[in-house]
């Protein structure tokens, strides 16, 4: 495959993160694929956007058209994983590959519950205490040109009710039929929650794999960027022409 021929790649962030999420990604892969980071409603630029699968949907077919190659390979993280599978269930011709990372966990059922709690739980608490909260997390956590894009760019906590109500009870394995292109379950190996049904979800699909990223937990593309990235170039480029 040449660099005419590579596919576009779009990347689709995480719970109350932004397009920065992918910094390390994007500065990388620009050199070899036609790319693109969105924010989703409510997150980043679009932080006075109302959130809806609806929308999100539209901005990552939106963000593939731009690029103007076609179908493209959505890489999706946690909530933007569950964006992704609705895109592929809405807009399948515009989808060549997926890659869900750590949103291979069913949201249905108790497994739901924990997560309604915190959704309730933080438009309680002061959000100048939960922005310092993340920012001295990230910034303890991993190197400063790894997070500093995410930091710059704020933190979408009043959308988090709003975006994971919609989300919890909506998806489990059997969402992968609706998608019609290869998928990559790409999970941080200590990631044991949002991978929990990653052999459920592989098996509803005739062309899934998993790969684990060693020692890498919820945040894989943080904890092991160049792995992630890795994984993500080798599923681009192995996809059916």
């Amino acid at each position: 495959m040449t660099a005419a021929d590579a596919p576009p790649l779009v990347f689709v962030h995480g719970t109350r993160f932004s397009a920065g999420q992918w910094s390390s990604q994007l500065t990388v892969l620009r050199e070899e694929f036609p790319v693109a980071a969105v924010d989703l409603p409510g997150h980043g630029s679009r932080s006075a956007q109302a959130w809806s699968l609806d929308a999100a949907t539209e901005i990552i077919a939106a963000a593939v058209d731009a690029l103007g190659r076609g179908p493209a390979v959505v890489v999706g993280h946690s909530l933007g994983g569950y964006a992704s599978l609705e895109f592929a269930r809405r807009r399948p011709q515009r989808l060549r590959g997926l890659v869900l990372a750590g949103a291979s966990a069913s949201t249905r059922g108790p497994w739901a519950m924990p997560y309604r709690y915190v959704a309730r739980l933080v438009p309680r608490l002061p959000e100048d205490r939960l922005t310092r909260w993340n920012d001295w997390l990230l910034r303890r956590l991993y190197p400063a040109e790894i997070v500093e894009a995410t930091i710059r760019s704020g933190y979408a906590f009043h959308t988090l009710p709003a975006a994971w109500d919609e989300v919890l009870g909506r998806f489990d394995a059997g969402s992968m039929r609706h998608v019609a292109a290869p998928v990559l379950i790409l999970n941080g190996e200590k990631d044991g929650l949002f991978r929990s049904g990653e052999r459920e979800f592989a098996r509803a699909h005739p062309c899934a794999s998993v790969e684990l990223i060693p020692r890498a937990r919820h945040l894989a593309n943080f904890d092991a960027p160049e792995a992630f990235t890795d994984a993500v170039r080798r599923f681009a480029r192995q996809l059916p022409c």
